[in-house]
């Protein structure tokens, strides 16, 4: 058995995995990186960057294809070629994770090592058959990974998650995306854009991670006018028949639907991968699911030397936040025992669909009775009706008293960089008040942010 010895092990080279190693490196202490899958993190090679590729490429069909309205017609028929589409995916994915190999390539390769690791003991992992590690502290940032149920797993290749969906060579006819979170929502409105015969359904009633109905029901109404999305809807059978899947689905009233497709995509969330790590050969305390407790100021699984990272702790699982997790959990294991609480950095979503949808600060689902919302109505917002992408709502939270700015929930134009400017206002404590002294300029967006302060300082 070959044992080896280092300050910090740091299992998974994502993003947050990467990050840890970098904060190990500053801190001055020896590291080691283990990784059992593929170099080049999910958010290059399958999440992020592939889908915002896709979704830039029917962004430009659909504007192609909507051109009339401005009295820019096209002469002859618009076709999508999917096989460019997917060979552009494909090279520019290339291009972005061959970024993350350089770094990877550049570490000295004794703090490399491949293999699955598992626990034998707070400090001891065992990596593959033949290498021990014995480390003062351990990151782990494995990552997430999606979740198939069981009735699905005997359609073979006819099911699919996002991550293969970037391996296509073409664009398919026909695909039921089962999900309506960020990932599902973002890929069934990008294939359904690019022509692809697209249903989208939810068993619940979530959209995307709103919590104001308001917004929901807003973005459910542009969503529907585009393709065929439907919530509180259950599959009840999904059968492979030859190189097509016949799927029986029924709603909440109890109508019942049977559809073929080319594919069924799976985006009903992604759990973290915990499986195979045998954390229960350790100190730490788990739960049914075998999560154990953490604290999430310091990132430590409590009564250990092990701290988790990215979206294996559940905290926040976004591609930002698993980098400044990468930063505190491999700050905290290089000084181990001695620890800072990260500084906390205002909530932000964004998902990317169009129209964008994007929370700051405080859900409404946790706002206080009492709180102060104002709202706007992008419908004729003077900026959003001249590009015609006037559609969604914006509604925004205060204190009532103080004027503290709690946060906002929001469908409609610009969202990604409204969502920005709000975030940074609930970070800096801002009141809306004060919030309504910054620039406007005109005629853009941003105005139809004002107009939602405005209304709610009219209540203040």
């Amino acid at each position: 058995m070959n044992i080896l010895e280092t300050d910090v092990a740091i299992i998974g080279a994502g993003t947050a995995g990467m990050t840890a190693y970098r904060a190990v490196k500053s801190a001055g202490r020896k590291a080691i990186l283990i990784e059992s899958g593929p170099y080049g993190t999910m958010c290059a090679r399958v999440g992020c960057m592939p889908s915002k590729l896709l979704i830039a490429a029917a962004d430009a069909a659909h504007a192609v294809q909507h051109a009339a309205p401005f009295g820019v017609r096209m002469d002859g028929q618009t076709r999508v070629d999917g096989r460019q589409v997917m060979d552009r995916i494909k090279r520019e994915r290339d291009r972005f994770v061959g970024f993350v190999l350089e770094s990877i390539n550049a570490m000295p390769a004794e703090e490399k090592l491949r293999g699955r690791a598992c626990f034998l003991s707070d400090k001891l992992l065992q990596v593959g058959d033949n290498v021990q590690v014995k480390a003062a502290s351990t990151v782990v940032a494995t990552g997430s990974a999606p979740f198939v149920p069981d009735m699905y797993k005997p359609l073979g290749d006819r099911l699919v998650v996002n991550d293969d969906v970037f391996s296509w060579d073409d664009l398919p006819r026909r695909v039921l995306v089962v999900g309506t979170g960020p990932l599902g929502l973002e890929l069934g409105q990008a294939l359904a854009r690019l022509g692809v015969e697209v249903g989208v359904l939810g068993r619940g009633d979530g959209l995307g991670g709103i919590s104001d109905p308001v917004v929901k029901a807003s973005a459910l109404g542009a969503f529907q006018a585009e393709f065929d999305l439907r919530l509180n809807t259950e599959v009840l059978e999904a059968v492979r028949k030859g190189d097509e899947v016949e799927v029986r689905f029924a709603s909440k009233e109890g109508e019942e639907t049977t559809a073929r497709y080319d594919y069924v995509l799976m985006a009903a969330g992604r759990p973290p991968v915990l499986e195979g790590l045998q954390l229960q050969n350790t100190s730490a305390k788990l739960d049914d699911k075998g999560m154990p407790r953490l604290d999430a100021s310091t990132l430590q699984v409590e009564g250990t030397p092990i701290f988790m990272a990215g979206d294996v702790n559940g905290v926040r699982p976004l591609q930002h936040e698993a980098a400044d997790d990468g930063r505190v959990a491999g700050a905290n294991a290089a000084r181990f025992p001695e620890m800072q609480a990260r500084k906390g950095r205002a909530p932000l979503s964004i998902v990317f669909t169009d129209p964008q949808i994007a929370h700051a600060g405080s859900f409404f689902r946790a706002l206080p009775k009492d709180a102060v919302v104002g709202k706007v109505d992008f419908e004729n917002q003077g900026r959003s009706r001249i590009m015609l992408r006037n559609r969604g709502k914006l509604r925004v939270y205060a204190e009532p008293g103080s004027g503290r700015f709690l946060g906002a929930e929001m469908v409609g134009p610009a969202a990604e960089h409204i969502g920005h400017l709000l975030a940074w206002a609930v970070q800096a404590e801002l009141t809306v008040g004060q919030m309504l002294e910054m620039p406007f300029y005109h005629p853009v967006i941003e105005e139809g942010l004002r107009t939602a302060l405005r209304d709610a300082s009219k209540q203040l």
